[in-house]
């Protein structure tokens, strides 16, 4: 089946939401204790079991011949069966299979995701200075997470920072975590913050630019601007000493002109695009019929210029 829009994007890329939960509270995810009980967290009676998960990412793979899938939560390495699902996928035939943590695990299972078929991981790490990152994630441990990354690029995964940035909370960062990546020959990319969650219509008040962003880096480093490939979320520039950096410049820079991605949700749920809340229930699909019609209410869900935000947080329909 080729499912196409107006646009000609197609689905290409499938982000997988394993689990609706996190060990860490971040600000730009959560605004506290009490929006954590009300996000609708799992239980385990609530979660997609592994075979469940399998069989709707086959049939999506068999109607969409993917190329990608990306293992995603909340905190993907809280599912207790997040090796098994990796190796799962990897036997319909996908072998570009990523994920997404915030690293606090990673350190203790980055050989048995290696081993599973895991090519790339992407660590979010919003800032070096312990101080600042428990302002951020309202958690301490940024040890484990460092510990975590050295671990994963030890076991042969390629390993990309990812790191928010808040306006009056991390700005600062922005030079020391690019320092941190340049030492380890890593990629990073920051992200402008999104209108997500509690965030949804008051991201202005912590909004750091692309520009702004810019600028920061210029302080200190020279840099020339590469080609951005198809269906990349990043704009990606390269110092004159070879490193590479990148934004994800949802608000400044859209690029929602050819997403690729389809997102399925930790309870079967797909979605179309970040900014939709609507889910569309991907589960218990008989007919090649039925399936089409989904996918198609999916791709409908895609935005035609840029990204709008959603009252859904982002725990919820994964990063």
């Amino acid at each position: 089946m080729e499912l196409r829009d107006d646009f000609g994007r197609k689905f290409k890329t499938l982000r997988v939401s394993l689990i609706n939960t996190c060990n860490l509270g971040c600000v730009y995810c959560t605004c506290g204790t009490e929006d954590l009980k009300e996000n609708h967290q799992l239980t385990k009676e609530q979660g997609l079991s592994v075979d469940e998960l399998t069989a709707i990412i086959a049939q999506l793979h068999t109607a969409l011949e993917l190329e990608t899938v990306r293992f995603t939560g909340g905190e993907p390495l809280l599912y207790k069966d997040v090796v098994k699902i990796v190796k799962s996928v990897k036997q319909l035939g996908i072998s570009n299979l990523k994920l997404t943590t915030n690293g606090l695990l990673l350190e203790n299972i980055a050989a048995d995701l290696a081993a599973a078929g895991i090519n790339s991981i992407n660590v979010s790490l919003d800032a070096i200075d312990e101080d600042i990152f428990y302002k951020i994630s309202r958690r301490s441990g940024i040890h484990r997470i460092l510990n975590g990354i050295d671990k994963a690029v030890a076991c042969g995964i390629d390993v990309k920072i990812n790191s928010v940035v808040m306006k009056g909370l991390n700005e600062c960062q922005i030079l020391p975590l690019l320092d941190f990546a340049f030492e380890r020959n890593l990629k990073i990319r920051f992200l402008e913050i999104m209108a997500m969650g509690h965030l949804f219509g008051q991201a202005d008040k912590h909004f750091f630019s692309q520009d702004e962003i810019l600028e920061r880096i210029h302080t200190k480093y020279q840099f020339s601007r590469l080609f951005r490939t198809s269906s990349s979320t990043a704009n990606y520039w390269q110092t004159d000493a070879g490193n590479v950096f990148g934004i994800v410049a949802n608000e400044s820079e859209p690029f929602c002109g050819d997403c690729n991605r389809l997102r399925l949700d930790s309870l079967g749920n797909i979605y179309g695009c970040l900014s939709s809340n609507f889910p569309i229930s991907a589960k218990n699909i008989t007919t090649e019929e039925e399936l089409t019609d989904k996918l198609q209410m999916a791709m409908w869900q895609k935005q035609a210029v840029k990204f709008t935000g959603s009252n859904l947080s982002m725990l919820n329909i994964g990063g």
